[in-house]
């Protein structure tokens, strides 16, 4: 069970904010008119998440590359070997103890050294909830094993933000070249491109991407 303390993400929209949202998207790129439409409401700013920052990066590591099944198993023996999912949990474990429960030697590393930051009370990713994506990223791109993928997983899906473009997230690929019927594979730096049109609502047209593996 997850006992640290949370920190407050206060809602970034409202729900009627979240149809115009959509209503833009198809304005610009009608493509995705189908996948809004078989979709439900984007939660991306309309719902909280009031999970720890620890546990919400703690628990991406866990998921970097692996299936969602796979993951969530990982992520349930390593809550159970260590009692929980927290700074002083994760630290008091040894390597080995991490390893059994499905952890690689790269993220015992990557826990290990987020662990070490957190319990420093005056380090700043206790307050990332306050600074901006750039302010993020770099705080967190320096430690091992957090790359740009689970640092935009943890604004998107964490923080609420409502602009991160993940190009990188081949569910994001996979999704556009459905919505888009596109026969080849779109390349990262094209997709970066043709997303420029979308912002602010970034993360709006990446969720509608993640939606159209499912539904289209």
């Amino acid at each position: 069970m997850n006992t640290q303390a949370s920190h407050s993400i206060k809602k970034s929209l409202t729900t009627s904010q979240v149809r115009k949202i959509a209503r833009t998207i198809v304005a610009l790129d009608p493509s995705f008119e189908v996948v809004i439409r078989k979709s439900s409401l984007c939660p991306i700013g309309l719902e909280i998440n009031d999970e720890p920052h620890f546990y919400s990066l703690a628990t991406s590591i866990l998921s970097q590359q692996l299936s969602t099944k796979a993951a969530s198993t990982i992520i349930q023996r390593v809550e159970l070997a260590a009692g929980g999912i927290t700074p002083k949990k994760i630290a008091a474990m040894k390597e080995n103890q991490l390893r059994v429960a499905g952890a690689s030697g790269a993220k015992v590393r990557s826990l290990t050294e987020l662990s070490e930051i957190f319990l420093d009370r005056k380090s700043q990713v206790h307050h990332l909830h306050k600074l901006n994506d750039e302010e993020i990223e770099d705080i967190l791109l320096p430690l091992f094993g957090i790359g740009r993928w689970t640092i935009e997983m943890f604004l998107i899906f964490k923080l609420g933000r409502v602009d991160v473009w993940p190009v990188g997230d081949l569910g994001v690929r996979r999704g556009w070249e459905k919505i888009h019927r596109m026969r080849s594979e779109i390349r990262p730096k094209n997709l970066e491109l043709l997303g420029e049109k979308f912002s602010p609502y970034r993360s709006h047209v990446a969720w509608y991407c993640w939606r159209g593996t499912e539904l289209l």
